[in-house]
């Protein structure tokens, strides 16, 4: 029997909890919510790094950061970094990455939004061992996207909204011919700032006013104005984005496994702060949703610990014929460096998130955030500090990810 053709999605800073089947009031996604009701939701899924580079390269190579050598944002991959790519065409795959890469050797000196870094090359041999490439580096350019890889030897400017543009290119790679089953990457940088960008025809940002905000974010004030202004526009990206997701799934033949999920989440006012690379739920809580699974399988919820770090091997399991198996009841959470861009997380830290609990330590070990999920799921009371904690707070800073 031949294996199944298997396809990853990844966006970039879309919330674990941002979507119509997560019961976001705010969103609305028909598409993912197909998607879901056909497969599995992994309710508890988790980025192991919340910030592009660090999650992107642990979820190719199944290591976390720093191992995989990728310690400080503009870290390329290194170049012997044995990915997801080798090990499927070692079982027989073609395979295909479009879109963001964002693990490239680029200039820190450039603007990070703009056509310096979505033009900046990424010679082949730096491409993650992918069969075939088209994407580009970064710059954060949701419109009118500058693509380059195997078909493609100079940078090309396609029309059109990005995310409908690099899906419509998988889309027409996966019709062709082919004997080999097939393993793609489909990487999208939505719903990731500037989130003024405009939005494809048709699709209408929110009223401002109308947004329903979590209690977690400070009412009144600049901080909740942001807020309202900011989700104006993610929930616009967030539309065009399952639309484009939503043709490319209906492109393809029904039995491909669709996973889809996101490197990080954003913020977005909770608890004051914004952006990513914060151990805060809305940071680290990634979707995960796995569709064209068996009967059993849908419409199912999981609450597994998860983390993208487990998904190399879960394919790999599903290209054997194989079912996964998830070990373990915890799942390892860090920042290895700051980034300092404007709003980003000030430390670094680490971490263990059960479906329960979250401990977040200082670099020197101490206990800076407590957090029981279970009875207190917007985080509102840090209990680093409650005494009657003490023991429960060494025990889960003794775990291993």
């Amino acid at each position: 029997m031949r294996p199944p053709d298997i396809l990853w999605i990844v966006t970039t800073q879309w919330r674990g909890a941002a979507g119509g089947w997560a019961g976001d009031p705010n969103a609305r996604t028909p598409g993912l919510d197909r998607l879901a009701a056909g497969g599995t939701w992994f309710r508890q899924a988790v980025t192991p790094h919340p910030f592009g580079p660090f999650a992107r390269a642990a979820l190719l190579t199944g290591t976390p950061s720093p191992a995989n050598g990728v310690v400080d944002y503009f870290d390329p991959l290194p170049r012997h970094a044995r990915t997801i790519a080798h090990r499927m065409e070692d079982e027989g795959y073609a395979s295909a990455w479009f879109g963001k890469w964002h693990l490239a050797r680029r200039d820190p000196q450039a603007p990070l939004v703009g056509e310096a870094h979505a033009k900046t090359p990424v010679p082949p041999e730096a491409r993650g061992g992918f069969g075939f490439w088209e994407g580009f580096e970064g710059g954060f350019l949701l419109n009118d996207p500058w693509l380059h890889g195997t078909d493609l030897p100079q940078p090309t400017q396609f029309p059109g909204y990005q995310s409908d543009v690099v899906c419509g290119r998988a889309a027409g790679w996966w019709r062709r011919d082919s004997a080999r089953p097939r393993f793609a990457v489909v990487s999208l940088e939505s719903p990731h700032p500037p989130y003024d960008a405009p939005v494809p025809a048709g699709i209408l940002r929110p009223d401002p006013a109308g947004l329903v905000l979590p209690a977690n974010v400070p009412a009144g004030g600049a901080v909740e104005a942001r807020v309202r202004r900011e989700l104006a526009g993610y929930y616009a990206h967030l539309v065009a984005t399952d639309r484009a997701i939503d043709r490319l799934l209906a492109s393809l033949p029904p039995a491909v496994m669709v996973v889809f999920t996101s490197v990080h989440g954003d913020m977005h006012g909770a608890h004051g702060l914004f952006r990513k690379g914060w151990p805060q739920e809305e940071s680290v809580r990634v979707p995960l949703l796995i569709g064209g699974q068996t009967a059993e399988g849908r419409g199912r919820i999981d609450d597994a610990a998860v983390s993208l770090l487990d998904l190399p091997e879960m394919t790999l399991a599903w290209a054997r014929g194989q079912a996964p198996v998830l070990v373990g009841d915890h799942r390892a959470i860090s920042m290895p460096s700051v980034v300092r861009l404007p709003d980003q997380c000030d430390r670094v830290w680490r971490g263990v998130r059960t479906r329960t609990r979250k401990l977040v330590l200082n670099e020197d070990g101490s206990p800076w955030l407590f957090f029981d999920l279970e009875s207190d799921p917007g985080e509102q009371v840090n209990l680093a500090d409650d005494p009657s904690r003490r023991e429960e707070i060494q025990r889960m800073a003794r775990l291993k990810g």
